[in-house]
């Protein structure tokens, strides 16, 4: 069983090859055609007085912010074409991001903006295009319901064929920037909601952990240093305590820290800190690193959380005996594979924090790999984008332990 986790938008869904019978779909085909001539004459006529009225008056004030709103208009447009397309023929077209203001904002910087965007001046070339194509669907359509009757499901496949080219074509996000934005908006609140819930977590282990401890051992202080003249047997005591208290404070915060960011990454990479994780697994582990030079921090420091996360989970729901972990470089990738001889079942919707590596690999590019068939092994493959480490920062990782 393979589990994904992508930023590419859904496939379409599949379609079923025509028929002569007439099912659902074909029905909601012929449903479309019809629908394309009224819909077709309200876009030409709005396409139309849009653009005349708002070119006739460019000589006054009033011209351009005319032409804009009609810009804007034909954002809405396209939206409900979208929908007619996602409703009627299952084609899924990812909306276009928000508009963008140019020139730092402002009346003029809106306006500027809403003038160049692609979006509405697409939407406005679809609307010129329906008209024809809305008469020519129209009358076959209506046509072939009365003289084309056993061949009609074909010939509807073939019309909507050339709608669905259309609404991919003209009424998508302008070109694979305009994509890659809508997936950054998607990735940055998954980063934002992450870090969120990584301060919380930092919070309440402060809180309840070495915070506590600490003031539990002021307490202690507080009672040892009234006792010291009139008990100093007990008062010895009561410090031995508070000694025992500060040892585990201090061991708690090392933790932390460690859950923060480990020293040993910072100061000896990748390759230690994973043997550093390794050891402390109950299952052994064979760590070996293969980079010929230390990545960004950035992509290091979620390369050592991916695979302390995934070897937790080895120690506590795996059952194995034994487990591995690689990671190398391939062209303009980290790759991670971290595999057990456990008992499988591994999947992104188990509760076991697969769902949350997945959101966090996404978000910086990556992509994450789940092969757990039922009785093992499991295989996690993870890819993060490589990017150079600083010129000044300590490089150098290789080896095998």
């Amino acid at each position: 069983m393979t589990a994904r986790s992508t930023t590419l938008p859904h496939d379409d869904d599949p379609l079923p090859p025509a028929r002569f019978a007439y099912d659902a779909r074909t029905w909601r085909e012929i449903a479309h055609l019809l629908v394309n001539l009224p819909m077709g004459i309200a876009g030409f006529v709005y396409a139309v007085g849009a653009l005349a009225l708002g070119a006739g008056l460019t000589v006054t004030v009033v011209g351009l912010p005319l032409l804009a709103m009609g810009l804007l208009g034909a954002r809405l447009l396209g939206r409900a074409e979208r929908a007619r397309a996602r409703k009627l023929l299952g084609v899924r077209v990812e909306e276009p991001s928000p508009m963008r203001v140019l020139g730092g904002g402002g009346f003029f910087g809106r306006l500027w903006s809403t003038l160049k965007d692609p979006v509405g001046w697409r939407t406005m070339l679809y609307a010129f295009i329906r008209l024809p194509w809305g008469v020519l669907t129209f009358a076959v359509t209506l046509v072939g319901l009365f003289v084309l009757w056993p061949v009609l499901p074909f010939v509807v496949r073939g019309l909507t064929n050339v709608d669905r080219m259309m609404v991919r074509g003209l009424l998508c996000p302008s070109d694979e920037l305009e994509r890659r934005i809508a997936e950054l908006e998607s990735d940055r609140g998954v980063v934002v909601d992450t870090a969120a819930a990584d301060l919380r977590r930092i919070e309440r282990d402060l809180h309840d952990g070495a915070q506590a401890r600490l003031v539990a051992l002021a307490m202690g202080l507080g009672l040892a240093k009234e006792k010291l003249l009139e008990d100093p047997d007990a008062a010895a005591l009561m410090v031995d305590e508070a000694h025992g208290e500060v040892k585990l404070a201090l061991q708690e915060l090392r933790d932390l820290a460690r859950g923060i960011h480990p020293a040993v990454l910072t100061d000896r990479g990748l390759n230690a800190a994973l043997s550093s994780v390794a050891s402390r697994c109950t299952v052994p582990v064979k760590v070996t690193a293969d980079l010929p030079a230390r990545p960004a921090a950035a992509i290091e420091g979620i390369a050592y959380f991916t695979v302390s996360e995934l070897l937790q989970n080895v120690s506590k729901h795996s059952g194995a005996r034994s487990a591995s972990v690689e990671v190398w470089r391939a062209d303009e990738r980290l790759l991670i594979q971290v595999w057990d001889d456990g008992r499988g079942g591994a999947r992104l919707d188990g509760g076991t924090g697969m769902a949350g590596l997945a959101d966090r690999l996404g978000a910086v590019d990556g992509l994450f790999v789940i092969d757990s068939p039922e009785g093992g092994p499991t295989t996690i493959t993870a890819e993060l984008p490589w990017r150079d480490r600083t010129a000044d920062a300590p490089s150098g990782t290789h080896g095998t332990s």
